[in-house]
């Protein structure tokens, strides 16, 4: 790539970066979108909860977004991994797995999160098809089948409480000893939720779709769903060595106007929110590439 400096780099090109792409691009400024192919919901077969694209399988959506991003001729893509971010005088300097550098004045994280799947025989093989993080997302597609939830604890109860809007044929592995409450355990057993406790030994599908619970002690849980919301990390380690902030959640922490503690940092999408979502990714993406092209206008007209 000839170019090398751009006023804003944006490190993730799933459909938050497009979108904020687009905003961008539309103000006529130089972008440079880097991005090395691997969303996290890579393996989700039908994206949801997304008017105009409900149904619609995510590549096709993501496809589609950059072709039209790409009719904007000050952005640019750069298909590849970036791995080192350093802040100077002029603004930022982005260095790539394959060791091009690019400058630019500010920058964009929307480079999501990395699920850390647990090494449970099948799970990897039915995340996003079957084994579930977000009811709003797939909730509808196996509403009133019989489901399974993998949580323990408060976040279990919740998750229960929560997943009963879609079905009540409802089971709670807990996968170890049960931390609920007893006022928790009796208000589930009170609305018909079976809870085991027994670890999980390995998952039954076919093709993705799950199919029995197979617990150490051998006894089969038969579901059609399952939800669990494994732990994750930043998809990009860029941001932390930059010094932006990170929350509780080990999210990115961004104020209203999507700016992380750095001066110049912005951050949109799933690296910001534990609401993970196709629509709220673009919506934040969008709002963000607004945000920029206004402080780059403020810096300029003076």
């Amino acid at each position: 790539m000839e170019q090398k400096n751009f006023e804003v780099i944006i490190i993730g090109g799933s459909y938050s970066g497009l979108s904020a792409a687009m905003s961008l691009g539309r103000s006529l400024r130089q972008v440079l979108v880097i991005d090395s192919g691997q969303p996290c919901n890579r393996q989700t077969p039908y994206s949801h909860n997304f008017i105009t694209q409900d149904g619609e399988k995510p590549a096709v959506i993501s496809a589609k977004a950059k072709l039209q991003v790409d009719l904007y001729k000050t952005v640019q893509f750069y298909n590849g991994l970036a791995v080192k971010g350093v802040k100077n005088e002029n603004g930022f300097e982005i260095t790539t797995q394959s060791g091009e550098v690019f400058t630019s004045r500010k920058i964009l994280f929307a480079s999501g999160v990395k699920d850390l799947l647990p090494e449970i025989k099948g799970f990897a093989e039915c995340w996003g098809i079957s084994v579930l993080h977000c009811p709003y997302c797939h909730g509808y597609e196996v509403k009133t089948e019989r489901t399974a939830i993998i949580a323990n604890g408060e976040m279990g109860f919740e998750y229960a409480k929560l997943i009963s809007n879609w079905t009540k044929d409802l089971r709670l592995c807990t996968n170890g000893i049960s931390q609920l409450t007893l006022e928790q355990t009796e208000t589930l057993q009170r609305h018909g939720v079976h809870i085991f406790e027994d670890e999980i030994d390995s998952f039954e599908h076919n093709g993705g779709h799950i199919q029995n619970i197979i617990l150490k002690n051998q006894e089969k849980v038969a579901v059609k769903a399952i939800y669990t919301k494994p732990p994750f990390e930043q998809h990009c380690s860029i941001p932390a060595t930059l010094g932006c902030e990170l929350n509780e959640q080990n999210l990115l922490k961004v104020d209203a106007m999507q700016k992380t503690n750095i001066a110049g940092v912005f951050a949109s999408g799933d690296c910001t929110t534990q609401m993970r979502s196709v629509a709220i990714a673009v919506s934040t993406g969008s709002f963000a590439g607004a945000v920029i092209n206004k402080e780059l206008i403020d810096e300029d007209f003076r």
